[in-house]
């Protein structure tokens, strides 16, 4: 069986875009895991940590985005592998590649999807608690009796803010994941 004269190239750039995006994906996704384990760190060190209702829903799917992206970084594994088969004697066949690069391109879609829905979670929280904060100018005097509202001691904290970047950082992570399965695929389709 003759070897197609394109497949040492197929193989070779699935290999190095496979490794580029392995390590793109596997950085962003140690930065999620540490902001994550800070962020739940930090929250049971807060005093007030059961004031920010909102941000559990988002952090939810922002841990579910995580362990798809995860599930990402082991299909993105497996690409390297089949382009590494591709150089071999017994290359796999185009339908093969291209349903491994598929489930690939799945998993980001989805991964994508929940962390849209994660973020829009977390912001919502962090919008509603923003908009009920007592502006910093005219403090006590605002309130009758010269109290401070009870909203008003709840400022927004970088512990919230890190969860908002745990959820951009596995957004970005699944966007860059889904912009290489694309070019796998054309690749693979490319008529030469």
């Amino acid at each position: 069986m003759a070897v197609p004269p394109d497949l040492p190239r197929i193989a070779n750039a699935l290999r190095l875009i496979g490794w580029v995006r392995f390590w793109t994906q596997l950085a962003l996704s140690v930065v999620v895991v540490g902001v994550l384990l800070f962020n739940n760190v930090g929250t049971r060190v807060a005093a007030n940590a059961q004031r920010a209702l909102g941000l559990g829903p988002g952090l939810s799917f922002t841990t579910l985005s995580f362990l798809l992206l995860a599930w990402s970084l082991w299909q993105c594994w497996q690409v390297i592998r089949c382009g590494r088969a591709l150089a071999s004697a017994a290359p796999p066949s185009r339908g093969e590649t291209s349903r491994l690069i598929k489930r690939g391109l799945l998993v980001d879609l989805a991964g994508l999807t929940v962390a849209a829905v994660g973020y829009q979670a977390l912001a919502g929280s962090l919008f509603l608690q923003a908009s009920m904060q007592a502006p910093g100018l005219f403090g006590p005097m605002a309130y009758p009796g010269g109290g401070q509202s009870p909203i008003s001691t709840y400022p927004i904290t970088s512990i919230e803010m890190l969860s908002v970047l745990s959820n951009t950082q596995v957004l970005f992570a699944h966007l860059l994941g889904l912009a290489f399965s694309l070019w796998m695929l054309q690749r693979i389709f490319r008529r030469a």
